[in-house]
Parts: structure tokens; sequence; C-alpha cells
């Protein structure tokens, strides 16, 4: 049996179970908290879109989005100094950020591959 999709959304999907379920070892609750868990349920979303249509550019460019907004969240909702909390968002953004951008050419190619012209 061969895995589907690609290790890029793999790995955004482990990131953003990983962004959901942050709260069990930062134990921050609240605002910080709740943006996490929604970015982390919509990064799960972006990466399962991903790995059964992998021809769907829009999913990529959705989960670089997410990853940008999860690196800026403890700045923009000011849990920048609860650290634990902070570098979780700062990781798991970064990690779901990189992998969206290295998805994005693949996709574009695989829509590509797909689409008749």
């Amino acid at each position: 049996m061969k895995i589907k999709g690609r290790w890029e959304d793999w790995v955004a999907l482990l990131a953003g179970v990983a962004a959901m379920i942050s709260w069990l070892w930062h134990g921050m609750l609240g605002y910080g908290m709740a943006a996490m868990f929604v970015l982390g349920i919509l990064t799960v979303l972006a990466a399962v879109m991903s790995i059964t249509r992998p021809g769907v550019i829009a999913t990529e460019a959705a989960t670089l989005v997410l990853g940008v907004l999860m690196f800026i969240t403890p700045w923009a909702l000011g849990f920048a100094g609860h650290a634990a909390a902070a570098w979780t968002a700062w990781i798991v953004g970064l990690v779901i950020a990189v992998v969206g951008a290295i998805g994005l050419p693949m996709s574009n190619a695989a829509h590509h591959r797909t689409v008749p012209h």
C-alpha cells in the first residue's frame, strides 16, 4: 500500500495537530490558545485537501498564509511573553509556512499535469 500525498503535506498536517493540542504543554488559555487552535484546525484541513487533491494550488497557498499567521500570533495577541506558547507558535508557524512554500511549486506542477490545455 502506497501512502498518498507529499511529505510536505503530512508535515503540515502534523504541525496543525501540534498547534491544536499545544495548550496541553504550554497551559495558556484565552484568545492566544483559541487562535492557535483555530489556525491548527485550518492547517489540518488545508493539509488534508493537499493530500487528497495534490493539484489544488490554493491549499498550498493557504498553508503558507496560515503558517505566517501562526508565526505572528504571539505579537498580534500579546502572548510573546509567555515563552512556551510563543515558541510553540513561532516554531510551528515557521514549519507550516516553509512546507507551504515548498509545496507551492510541486502543487503547481501537479496542477499543470492534470489540467488539459
